[in-house]
């Protein structure tokens, strides 16, 4: 089995190498990465059956890896110091991980089940693992799937969305504007639990951020960055009553 490693500290490199070396012979390491985008390219070069990877890293995490992969067809081993929300969504999607220190029991062991799962095909892909990512509720936070990678945000540093399309537009209070590959209707699926209300069929807004409703056929709301946007006629109704709710 080939693979490759990805991690920021070299002392954290050197110890999986020797450790992989003694305790997993059938393991082939091709090329230890300091960083996301050495594994990136590495991940291209070598098509590896097996990548380690850390998944706090600067620059580019391990999930920005992911996400920016051309290539998935491999088994990911996170190894990683901190035991939070990203080992909930892991263990669901059947990719294993390994805290830090890296045991050598606990190694062996995610080495011979990446094994098995390569044997028989069950393995869940890097693709599902991204898509799953971006579809749960991380706390009070989303994944988004940019050009980049996943941007992480809390629902309340969004404003509103707008669809264009089969993309949509995050406009934040930051004063920044993501755009993303889902289309607005996906995006409504993941926020409509977390204060949002789709006002229009190209507007979904955070209700938090609501100055003022003009009434009208529809009418309009006015958003706290003082952006107006319109109210569709068949929305205006599901719009006022979670507007009394807040």
């Amino acid at each position: 089995m080939t693979a490759i490693l990805v991690d920021d500290e070299k002392h954290c490199r050197d110890v999986l190498a020797l450790l992989l070396a003694k305790y997993c012979p059938t393991v082939d390491l091709l090329a230890p990465c300091a960083d996301g985008r050495a594994g990136l390219e590495a991940i291209e070069r070598y098509r590896p059956d097996l990548v380690f990877l850390d998944i706090e890293m600067p620059g580019m995490s391990g999930f920005d890896m992911l996400a920016a992969c051309r290539f998935t067809s491999f088994r990911v081993i996170f190894t990683t110091a901190y035991n939070e929300y990203a080992i909930q969504a892991i263990r669901h999607n059947a990719l294993d991980y390994i805290l830090k220190p890296v045991d050598k029991d606990e190694l062996v062991q995610a080495v011979s089940k990446a094994i098995q799962e390569r044997e028989h095909r069950s393995a869940a892909s890097v693709d599902q693992f991204v898509e799953y990512l971006t579809r749960q509720k991380l706390g009070d936070r989303i994944a988004l799937p940019t050009m980049e990678g996943l941007q992480i945000l809390k629902a309340d540093d969004i404003y509103y969305c707008e669809s264009d399309g089969g993309y949509t537009h995050f406009f934040l209070t930051n004063g920044k504007n993501v755009l993303i590959s889902k289309t607005l209707k996906e995006v409504e699926e993941v926020l409509e639990h977390k204060g949002f209300c789709r006002v229009h069929h190209g507007f979904l807004i955070n209700l938090r951020y609501v100055q003022r409703y003009i009434r009208g056929d529809g009418g309009e709301v006015v958003m706290d960055n003082n952006k107006t946007l319109p109210v569709s006629r068949n929305k205006k109704q599901e719009f006022l009553s979670l507007l009394e709710k807040i």
